[in-house]
């Protein structure tokens, strides 16, 4: 079999791993694929890259293909998610002033209770919180309104939400621009390095297993090159289960650690890999076991983690939620990702149990 060139944009974050290592480590090659990365700027560029056919496959913020496919947004394409790439690699962050007044109220920063920080957050606000998020779509956003509708304070209606992207995050909070911020390693642990931010919370303590990234392509383009899409789902199944062994971890770090990808210090991005963070300009460390999943058991779309997907937009939007979850559903494609790994093929139910609880420690499908 010939080698076929597949042109893949991402965003430079840990959970682009699956894409990289597949390519850096051979797991393409061993599906007869090239992979061309290219790095993206922002999530509405990357988006537009897949849109106009500018690459043929992206990581994606799970969220973005089931807004376009609601009418929100536009895109010259309807976009298919054909697997979850990765489960959870957010975190939250806040200014250090705004860190210094949750603190003298009695929050104890402990980065793992969602409560006490929602609540430390609300008491230290003393103007409407400005927040930033990488896109008004993306797992971020649904984390954080979620989070701060459970604990009281309405959102995104009660907030002043803002769009940064991934790298510029800790600039903005540098500037004054915002207060807090939602987004993916290791840009919040670039706020800590510079010295401006303070983290508070890692996103599994709001949702423990959060369908963060998944592997995006035109739906046309699913239809016309099926065994292509099957194949690179197998690579970066195969990425995933590489990265999902601790004995891999430096090899990783130092592969995303390259200038042609993230460029940063490996010990940086290590934090988010291992899980033991440095939350503080002033050293304090916190573990946080599990920040973010990669290996082949979370690859699947739950049909309870869609569902919750197209039911969050929609009520957020005013729009038909059963019709909003039909919607979401047939965006992932399960069925693809399970032929292309050899799996029985997925039967919709309607009681479908998502993956993970919520910080309430409810089932998500019993919280609505």
């Amino acid at each position: 079999m010939s080698v076929e060139t597949l042109r893949l944009g991402y965003v430079p974050l840990v959970d682009a791993a699956p894409y990289i290592i597949a390519h850096e480590i051979g797991f393409a090659e061993e599906e007869h694929l090239a992979l061309d990365l290219c790095a993206a700027p922002s999530w509405s560029a990357l988006r537009d890259w897949l849109a106009v056919g500018q690459v043929d496959a992206a990581h994606m913020l799970s969220v973005l293909p089931v807004a376009l496919a609601l009418g929100l947004g536009r895109a010259p394409a309807a976009l298919s998610a054909l697997m979850v790439t990765s489960r959870n690699g957010t975190v939250v962050g806040v200014s250090r002033a705004l860190a210094a007044r949750m603190q003298t109220m009695g929050d104890p920063l402990g980065f793992s209770d969602a409560f006490a920080a929602g609540q430390g957050l609300q008491r230290a606000a003393n103007s409407r919180l400005r927040v930033g998020v990488p896109f008004p779509y993306s797992m971020h956003a649904e984390l954080l309104y979620y989070w701060l509708n459970k604990l009281g304070m309405p959102a995104p209606g009660g907030v002043d939400v803002r769009t940064i992207p991934p790298p510029q995050m800790s600039e903005a909070l540098a500037q004054g621009e915002i207060d807090a911020f939602c987004v993916g390693e290791p840009w919040g642990s670039i706020a800590v390095e510079r010295s401006v931010g303070q983290l508070v919370l890692p996103g599994r303590a709001i949702w423990s297993a959060a369908p963060e990234k998944v592997l995006a392509v035109q739906s046309q383009w699913a239809e016309a090159n099926s065994g292509s899409a099957k194949r690179l789902v197998r690579a970066l199944s195969r990425a995933g289960r590489w990265l999902a062994d601790p004995s891999n971890r430096n090899s990783a770090t130092e592969v995303l650690s390259r200038p042609e990808y993230l460029g940063l210090e490996p010990e940086v991005l290590d934090r988010a890999l291992s899980g033991a963070f440095v939350i503080s300009p002033e050293g304090v460390q916190r573990d946080a076991g599990g920040f973010v999943q990669f290996d082949q058991s979370q690859h699947h779309s739950w049909q309870g983690d869609v569902k919750w997907i197209g039911r969050q937009l929609a009520q957020r939007v005013g729009l038909d939620t059963a019709e909003a979850e039909t919607r979401a559903l047939s965006v992932f494609r399960e069925d693809l990702y399970c032929a292309a790994m050899g799996f029985a093929p997925p039967r919709l139910t309607s009681d479908a149990q998502p993956n993970g609880t919520f910080f309430d420690m409810r089932a998500l499908e019993t919280v609505r």
